[in-house]
């Protein structure tokens, strides 16, 4: 039964400065336009051109849809804070809001990691790749990835849902998150912060480690390309992989791992913003608008839309 006192919240934002306010707002408007056009652009990329109805592209068609959910969930409530002043977020709406963030990291920490492995697949065992990617293996890794998501977030909305809130309501942060949440709680939170720690090692360092893992197989198989320009192009795509997947787990990682008093809302409202906005607006940079079979695609597109 939840006991909750405390029928709304308050959320502080990212700053209280009016001026600064003003810049952050222009600066998050144009960038969570830039990540929702741009994995909207994929996802009609891809369910438009029937040639990219492979594995791969269906891996990046979830992870674009996922970005929009995680993006849109969370920034429009945080702009219009920005915009408005009126802080205030519904118990109901900060409950909602929690859910579906927590149901898309999950989803992108597992789909990173099955994406991974299709290009491992795809490189180090390029003749039998239509064999072991096939449709049947594409459902089971989505069907993973939703399982995992809805899991994770049932768990951890659940138990934030069982905490009582009888005290302050302003949540030092843009958006409900667990931290902030468990910071304000009146009740124990000793059990919300070992599902988090257990979250963080099985999802984050797991899923990251066997993306490092996965990546170490497929350097390896590029060392073994004979052409300098076939290395220099697959070290060049792998690389940039790497250092998207290292934005979000390292301050996935550091924001989860740790126990609620020892949180620091300024410095991880910072951190927060390299998972819930940076990484969304590089994914279709660096997964999607670099390969030449989505150039086609959106040129298809927009060849269509003249027409």
């Amino acid at each position: 039964m939840n006991h909750s006192i405390v029928t709304e919240f308050m959320i502080l934002g990212l700053t209280r400065n009016p001026e600064i306010q003003g810049i952050l707002f222009v600066v998050f408007l144009c960038i969570y336009l830039l990540a929702f056009l741009g994995n909207m652009l994929i996802v009609i990329v891809i369910i438009y051109n029937n040639t990219l109805h492979t594995p791969m592209y269906v891996l990046l068609l979830a992870l674009a849809i996922v970005d929009i959910i995680c993006t849109t969930t969370i920034i429009p409530k945080m702009l219009w804070i920005m915009l408005t002043s009126q802080k205030t977020i519904s118990y109901r709406g900060c409950m909602s809001q929690l859910y579906f963030f927590t149901w898309s990291l999950g989803a992108e920490m597992v789909l990173f990691t099955a994406m991974a492995y299709d290009r491992y697949v795809a490189i180090c065992f390029p003749l039998h790749y239509s064999t072991i990617m096939n449709r049947c293996m594409c459902v089971a890794l989505l069907s993973i990835v939703m399982a995992i998501a809805v899991t994770n977030s049932w768990v951890h909305t659940g138990l934030i849902l069982k905490l009582n809130f009888c005290g302050p309501n302003a949540i030092d942060h843009f958006f409900c998150e667990i931290p902030p949440l468990l910071a304000l709680s009146c009740s124990p939170v000793r059990l919300n912060e070992v599902m988090v720690y257990v979250a963080d090692i099985i999802l984050a360092v797991g899923d990251f480690t066997l993306t490092c893992i996965s990546y170490g197989f497929i350097i390896a198989a590029i060392l073994a390309i004979r052409t300098a320009e076939g290395k220099k192009k697959a070290f060049s795509t792998c690389s940039s992989h790497l250092i998207v997947v290292s934005l979000y787990y390292s301050p996935v990682i550091y924001t989860y791992i740790r126990p609620a008093s020892s949180y620091t809302f300024d410095k991880d409202k910072v951190v927060a913003v390299l998972y819930t906005l940076v990484t969304p607006t590089l994914n279709p940079i660096v997964y999607s608008f670099r390969n030449k079979e989505m150039q086609a695609g959106i040129r298809k597109v927009f060849a269509s839309l003249k027409h």
